[in-house]
């Protein structure tokens, strides 16, 4: 059965208050029949209940509101990918399927290493790990502190129920390193409905890919997805395993959510290829000059959510915990050193919402997490620059351990003011405190700078504010104003260079305000989804050209993002975006040698000032599906003082579809149809052009078959 009419509006993320509220009400009665049908099913009166068969209603929300963690009127651009989407692109690496939103850009490096940008610029170092959140079923992945800029290495996305992500701050709900927006991977819950299902797809890059899903009914449902690389580069390669299991039920007048995933990454790493568009070469493209080059990663976490009403509202509590560690060579510095990182933690997060009247609800909680990480860096070899260079010493660089407390306090409102005009406002304070020792000599070594043992306190408040105006039935107008926050990552304050003084880093911040129109027209043949922003960043946190750290930088950013869906005919539908961005330096900077200078006004790297994808889809019967996309990335700055650039890139895809029977779909994908030499990330570093080179044109085949 061919399930994509409504992919691209989904993808669009184009839901106004009106399709909302038909989602919402279709999801309650397709709740209350499936409750009857089990009851019905085990002889049990319709109108009991039983925790067999629990009624899921309050937690089946509008698409913008999975697990109810945020209200159905968002005033702020938010994109939803579906399950149906992320099935059928099939993603070799989660950045194919979000790059298809508009704003959105990952860059990936080698195998399942990436770096994210929305509405910014790719970041790196503690920017890259703390500016954006992500989330599993809304609960973070990792504790504040210790992020990591590959940081969607460990959510289960590959069977997910859906990816929402919020382009632009979210810290005001979800706290710090919501900065420039969030991702959140939605866990598929129990269907209601027994389901067997198996997925297996073979690359001609050498990728085998497969997804087990056992799913009980009303209960509990358990998925695994093992993806097996040779790759393409040389003496490369890569071994990923994800599971992960949501079970329901209700005990003792709590409705119960609890879910657990789990993450296994052993992986042979690619370096950087270097010199001026080294990637038209493909002998070049292909070569690893950096063969011991190695990421190995594992982390798991575990969540319960418990639901009831209390007090004439709701009371949901959600106590988590999770563990992760890290052990890699730095192909990415020139001395490749070797690092080891990890932490484990628990925490609970807090919820009462409240109808105070008819038009008004208004919503509290509290958040705590407690952790405990550690990060240790050694350099096994001699290197220098130069005969005599000292400033990469072999040993040990740093060897510390950082236990944090982070605890918040949050509120926010919704007021319905008329029919037409909804009002949205929140606040959130936060403080974090951080305990540092270190077993590495304190002191200048070489390059490094060890602190000695100390503690830091950050605290921070982030509001928000939105309207949301229906203009008509099916269009709606909205404006927000939002912060991002980030507390500094402990690799900020303690993982130091000789340049830098004790814990300099300070709270991170960001402003943003934005317009927008989301809808649909032409009787809902048309949707449309319009956002335009403006962002200062003070306090930023970034490395430039030359490795050294920046502390007090400060940014600008401003867009406009338009994304669409028609539907042309039953069998033809266009979709698609495009992003224009203007980011820019507002400081000034010589870099220590003198290599470098960054100017107010300066674009900032990393950061193409168009973005865009579109695709066609033609249904020409019941069981064929076929989209042909494109996706363009345009031309950036390398470097922070704009001397250096990267052209872009246009690269195209084809998806095919058919359905042998209700129970057995065969599919293929073209990726890179024309073949294009392009770079899937492109930087300027230690004086020299550096690129990691995207994949040539290659076929994938694949089959989902159900077992029911």
């Amino acid at each position: 059965m061919i399930r994509k009419i409504l992919l691209t509006s989904v993808a669009l993320g184009c839901a106004t208050t009106a399709h909302a509220q038909f989602a919402y009400e279709t999801a309650e009665q397709d709740v209350v029949d499936a409750v009857a049908a089990c009851l019905k099913e085990r002889g049990l009166p319709i109108d009991s209940s039983s925790p067999f068969c629990p009624a899921k209603t309050n937690r089946v929300l509008a698409t913008i509101t999975t697990y109810g963690d945020r209200s159905p009127e968002a005033a702020g651009a938010i994109s939803i990918l579906d399950a149906e989407t992320i099935a059928s692109v099939s993603a070799d690496h989660p950045a194919e399927v979000l790059n298809t939103l508009p704003g959105v850009i990952i860059h990936t490096n080698s195998g399942q290493e990436h770096l994210i940008a929305i509405r910014s610029p790719v970041l790196t170092g503690g920017a890259g790990q703390g500016s954006f959140l992500i989330l599993e079923n809304g609960v973070p992945t990792r504790s504040p502190a210790f992020g990591n800029v590959n940081s969607l290495l460990e959510p289960h996305h590959e069977t997910a129920k859906a990816i929402e992500v919020v382009r632009g701050p979210g810290s005001a709900k979800y706290g710090s390193n919501a900065v420039h927006g969030l991702i959140n991977v939605i866990l598929t819950d129990p269907s209601g409905d027994p389901l067997r299902q198996a997925n297996a797809s073979y690359g001609s890059l050498g990728r085998y890919k497969g997804d087990l899903i056992y799913d009980q009914g009303y209960l509990g449902r358990a998925s695994l997805s093992v993806q097996k690389d040779t790759g393409w580069r040389d003496t490369t390669g890569l071994f990923q395993l994800k599971g992960s299991g949501v079970v329901e039920t209700v005990y003792a007048g709590w409705n119960v959510t609890a879910w657990g995933s789990a993450s296994h990454l052993e992986q042979e790493t690619a370096d950087f290829i270097q010199g001026p568009d080294a990637f038209e070469d493909r002998d070049i493209a292909k070569a690893n000059d950096d063969p011991l080059a190695y990421r190995d990663a594992w982390a798991a976490r575990g969540a319960v959510r418990l639901e009831r009403d209390v007090a004439n509202g709701t009371l949901t509590l959600t106590p988590f915990g999770r563990v992760q560690q890290m052990d890699f060579r730095q192909h990415f510095l020139p001395y490749r050193g070797f690092e080891k990182n990890g932490h484990t933690g628990i925490g609970v997060m807090s919820r009462f919402e409240r109808d105070a009247s008819d038009t008004v609800t208004w919503r509290i909680g509290a958040d705590v997490d407690l952790a405990s990480g550690y990060l240790r860096e050694s350099q096994p070899a001699p290197f220098g620059f130069f005969p005599g260079d000292t400033r990469f010493p072999i040993g040990s660089h740093y060897d510390y351990t950082v236990d944090t407390i982070v605890g918040a306090l949050w509120g926010e409102i919704d007021w319905q003011v008329s029919d037409k005009l909804t009002v949205l406002a929140g606040l959130r304070g936060e403080a974090h405190a951080y305990d540092y020792t270190t077993d590495a000599p304190v002191g200048i070594n070489g390059r490094f700078n060890v602190p000695a043992d100390r503690t830091d306190d950050f605290d921070f408040v982030t509001p928000k504010f939105g309207l949301v105006y229906e203009a008509t039935d099916t269009v709606s107008l909205y404006a927000n104003y939002a912060r991002g926050s980030r507390a500094p990552q402990a690799s900020d304050l303690y993982r130091l260079q000789s340049q830098q003084g004790t814990a300099e880093a300070e709270v991170e911040t960001l402003d943003s305000f934005e317009i927008g129109a989301r809808g649909a027209l032409a009787g809902g043949a048309l949707m449309f989804d319009v956002a335009a922003y403006t962002a200062d960043k003070d306090n930023f946190f970034f490395r430039d050209s030359d490795g050294l750290n920046v502390t007090d930088g400060s940014t600008r950013h401003q867009g406009i993002e338009v994304a669409a869906s028609w539907k042309i005919s039953d069998q033809f539908f266009l979709g698609g975006n495009v992003s224009w961005s203007d980011q820019i330096y507002t400081f000034d900077r010589i870099v220590g040698n003198g290599s470098e200078i960054i100017l107010d006004g300066n674009k900032v790297d990393t950061a193409p000032e168009w973005l865009g994808n579109a695709s066609l889809t033609w249904l020409p019967s019941d069981k064929i599906s076929l989209e042909i996309s494109a996706n363009y990335v345009g031309e950036y700055f390398t470097n922070p003082a704009n001397t250096q650039d990267y052209d872009g890139h246009l690269v195209g895809n084809l998806r095919a579809a058919y359905d042998v029977s209700d129970a057995l779909e065969t599919f293929v994908i073209i990726r890179n149809l024309t073949d294009e030499k392009y770079a899937d990330r492109a930087d300027f570093a230690f004086g020299d052009e550096r690129f990691f080179p995207g994949e040539p044109l290659n076929v994938t085949v694949g089959v989902r078959k159900k077992f029911n």
